[in-house]
């Protein structure tokens, strides 16, 4: 076991706080929900960026690659200014929702260099130009720009034209759970020397200033260039900081309290407020921070002349004891045996024959993904009161029914910046890609919106934010069941009480979704996005223009591979518990139900199969009785796909009880017999399939998902066919046309809102759940089913070979090609080619259909950071190891 494995251990049993201190700041708590105490909602303009460093926050804070405790009660973080900017910086910039043409977008230059589980190693990257930033000009760019045309972005402006930028570089080192090393180390890149203050910052989460709030805390100056922070639940902590030159900077305090004056033009209740450190550094005003070494908040002023090309240090040291020699041998040493234990920590999960640039792009995958967790503390019903609202009387308010929902934890966020809140979808596959590194946090995490304190009452699993109302895809169960199965197989830890917990909720949110999604009763479910945004020809959580109502191909698939995967943790469960046997029998007479409502549910033309082009299709039905089908190629039509499950005899010779069972309901209800028949057939190894397609449909649809021309590009599967390019869709209704055409890159509707700005890219988690698909089918019909790929090739492969092409198309997005350029930076020739940038990979929310470049949130490394176990799953299972353990390590017994 490995110094990091062991830290892992201790805290999982209680023997050590390793995880007390972490990346858990936001990056953006302005203009968010929580923060909105407007009458209007508008969460954008109550609270932007420029009143971000004047007022207190109510809920989190925000910083630049900073750090906190698990309660956010004491944060850390480095602020920065280059003699020259109107402000420090001390968060990330960005746009709003309604200054970027395509919607919010940060406009910073930030990396996620390295960072272990325990957070015992991290490495922060930021690049500070060294001429003032330019603000206004990216907003004034941005706001002339409309939908069809590029984003304007940092690099577009010239300021790193000429190389006149800081890299600084923020390392973190625990030398025991309560004691931190932490070094800045400034890169000049520009040629000629250049000074930049460096203020790293301590503050205090204003937990005092609201009705009924706690006590106040204290800091004070200790000693020379030392910070004594004193919370009343935390206990003390020491902030030691040296400069460049080895001596103790000047301490600035002033406090974590809202400017009134600056903002809102009423008197202050302390002459020094939040932004005091800032105006004394920037406008030089003395008495704007408080000259008796007290307050809440409290930063070191380094100021450090950096020669060209050169470097220098500043070093801070925050501990619970006090420290003698806070930079002595200890200091170097932590962050020397970190760092080298972190590079042993992923050497023992990256593949043997992995590359040194594959080595690098899983490595920083996964960095990226753990740098995204971020302590989340969201109380609706004490919100609505602040709001002078009843929280049982009834209110128009987007959360208002949601007045239950208490949040106060460490979540893994989709990107800290443009999506600063847990979102329900995105947080199943941000569960999958952590359990290679670290299973006990991913279960968690998967557990965490099924509590009590997030589950409604409904059974419904809340959303996001904005919305929790909205709906997301269901597939908490197919994360916690493949999270188990991945423990099980990197660990040999088979927790199944883990999955018996977990099961026990999502039985109320199956209940909710047949409820509340099924309106008819017909096995036919409806449900908004549906995480597919902007590729459908309506907005499908609005009423329809036409009325009636929308069959969909996708919403009806999820719920088949939601019944699945039920099945399969109940089935697990009955091993050791018979009484889940006939809750695997109902699942899988659901599924079947399912199965039949797909084929036909109605007349050939109600059905949502079209024979004719060998794909899936909405089907509209019209308050007349008409229905028809909405031909549009996209990944609608492929989600069907994704229901194909392997079920593994226990052994030969068992009696299959619940597949016999299942077995008799097909006899009695005929209709559902050919959803039975892979069921009901042995494949490899005797192996059962569930799946909504039979081996006529999986040809017809792997034909056009593996045509280049249609949905293989060369970096994945699209969400749109690019047949759409030259044929859209129309459909007219009262005499308005309703479009839908392949777009690569952003969208150029606005129809679903402001940042809902794609329908053709590639995006990892409907890739990840296909590639799933192709080996399950694989291990059932081996390596005798094999199609075309790419389609009119004329070479043929099995569904391992097709999977594992996918995954070498996903994960060249990253990689350096044949001229040292990674697809994921299209044509910025500054991350293609200078040295100081080109192995600085960012994880997109999705990436554009045909190049590869990265389009949506800079961080998305939630579910992108999938890239990483789709790696280690190609880099160590062979086509034979999944002939002989029965597909992607699902092994549930009939």
């Amino acid at each position: 076991m490995d110094a990091e494995r062991e830290r892992l251990r201790r805290a999982r049993a209680a023997e050590a706080p390793w995880r007390m201190w972490g990346p858990y700041l936001s990056e953006r708590q302005w203009g968010t929900v929580r923060e909105d105490y407007s009458g209007d909602g508008e969460a954008w303009t109550y609270l932007p960026h420029d009143h971000a460093r004047s007022r207190a926050y109510r809920w989190g804070e925000d910083g630049l690659g900073g750090i906190c405790d698990d309660r956010q009660l004491l944060c850390l973080s480095v602020a920065l200014w280059n003699g020259r900017d109107p402000i420090l910086k001390e968060r990330p910039f960005g746009l709003t929702n309604g200054e970027g043409n395509h919607g919010e977008d940060v406009k910073e230059y930030y990396f996620y260099l390295d960072n272990t589980p325990t957070h015992s190693s991290m490495r922060f990257l930021y690049k500070y130009p060294q001429a003032e930033f330019p603000y206004g000009r990216l907003v004034a760019e941005n706001g002339a720009r409309d939908r069809r045309a590029f984003e304007y972005e940092l690099l577009d402006t010239g300021i790193f034209d000429d190389d006149r930028y800081f890299d600084v570089l923020v390392e973190y080192a625990k030398a025991d759970p309560t004691d931190l090393a932490v070094r800045v180390t400034v890169s000049n890149r520009g040629p000629d020397e250049a000074v930049l203050h460096v203020l790293p910052t301590l503050w205090f989460r204003n937990t005092w200033s609201w009705p009924g709030g706690t006590a106040k805390p204290a800091m004070r100056a200790a000693a020379a260039g030392c910070v004594e922070a004193e919370h009343p639940e935390l206990g003390t902590y020491r902030l030691y900081c040296e400069d460049a030159d080895g001596g103790a900077p000047p301490l600035l305090f002033t406090e974590n309290e809202t400017n009134n004056r600056r903002l809102f033009g009423s008197d202050n209740a302390s002459p020094y407020v939040k932004d005091g450190i800032d105006r004394y550094v920037v406008q030089g005003e003395q008495d704007a921070v408080n000259p008796d070494g007290t307050g809440t908040k409290a930063a070191a002023h380094c100021v450090v002349t950096v020669p060209a090309g050169g470097e220098r240090t500043v070093s801070c040291r925050l501990t619970a004891a006090p420290a003698r020699s806070p930079f002595g041998r200890s200091f170097d040493k932590a962050l020397r045996d970190r760092r080298s234990e972190a590079d042993a920590f992923y050497a023992g999960i990256t593949p043997a024959g992995a590359t040194e640039d594959e080595a690098l792009v899983l490595r920083q995958a996964l960095a990226g993904l753990l740098w995204s967790k971020q302590y989340y503390r969201f109380d609706v019903e004490r919100w609505l009161t602040e709001h002078g609202l009843e929280p049982w009387s009834g209110s128009d308010r987007r959360d208002h029914g949601w007045f239950d929902l208490t949040a106060e934890d460490v979540i893994l966020m989709p990107d800290k910046w443009e999506y600063p809140w847990f979102a329900a979808w995105d947080l199943a596959f941000h569960a999958v890609a952590l359990a290679v590194v670290d299973p006990d946090l991913a279960k968690q995490q998967v557990e965490l919106l099924l509590g009590e304190r997030y589950l409604h009452a409904s059974g419904q699993i809340p959303a996001y934010e904005w919305d929790f109302s909205d709906v997301n895809p269901p597939v908490h169960a197919w994360a916690a069941h493949f999270v188990h199965l991945l423990e099980q197989r990197l660990t040999g830890v088979d927790d199944r009480d883990f999955l018996e917990r977990v099961f026990q909720k999502l039985l109320l949110n199956y209940t909710w979704w047949v409820n509340r999604k099924d309106p008819d009763g017909r096995n036919v479910f409806q449900g908004g996005f549906l995480g597919l945004d902007n590729i459908g020809v309506f907005d499908r959580s609005a009423a329809l223009p036409t009325g009636g109502t929308l069959d969909q191909a996708d919403g009806t698939a999820w719920m088949a591979f939601y019944a699945q995967t039920m099945l399969q943790i109940a089935a697990t469960l009955s091993e050791r518990d018979p009484a889940y046997e006939d809750l695997a029998v109902r699942f899988a007479q659901h599924f079947l139900r399912v199965s039949a409502s797909m084929d036909r549910v109605g007349d050939v033309k109600d059905e949502m199969w079209d024979e004719e082009d060998g794909f899936f299709y909405d089907v509209l039905r019209l308050p007349d009785g008409d229905a028809t089908r909405l031909k549009v190629r996209s990944l609608v039509g492929l989600l069907p796909l994704i229901a194909s499950s392997v079920f593994v005899p226990r052994a030969e010779g068992d009696d299959p009880r619940l597949l016999n069972r299942v077995r008799e309901f097909a006899r009695r209800h005929p209709q559902v017999a050919q959803g039975m028949s892979a069921a009901d057939t042995a494949g490899v190894g005797g192996r059962r399939l569930l799946s909504l397609l039979d081996e006529h449909k999986l040809r017809r649809v792997l034909e056009r998902m593996l045509d280049e021309t249609e949905f293989l590009s060369p970096h994945g599967v699209r969400a749109l066919s690019r047949f759409h390019a030259e044929h859209p869709y129309e459909f007219w209704v009262n005499g308005q046309r309703y479009q839908v055409g392949y777009l690569p890159a952003e969208s150029d509707s606005g129809m679903f809102g402001g940042n809902s700005n794609w329908r053709g890219p590639v995006w990892f988690p409907m890739n990840a759940l296909i590639v799933r698909a192709l080996l399950n089918l694989y291990a059932f019909h081996g390596d005798d089913f094999t199609v075309e790929c790419p389609t009119g090739s004329g070479e043929r492969m099995n569904l391992y070979e097709v999977g594992e092409e996918l995954v070498r198309r996903l994960t060249r997005l990253f990689l350096r090609d044949g001229e040292g350029r990674r697809p994921v930076y299209g044509g910025l020739d500054k991350f293609q080619h200078d040295p100081h940038w080109r192995d600085l990979v960012s994880f997109h929310e999705y990436f554009h259909g045909d190049n590869g470049a990265g389009i949506g949130a800079a961080h998305q490394t939630g579910w992108t950071a999938l890239v990483a176990p789709l790696m280690i799953l190609y880099g160590n299972l062979s086509s034979a190891d999944v002939l002989a353990g029965g597909g992607v390590a699902e092994r549930a017994r009939p």
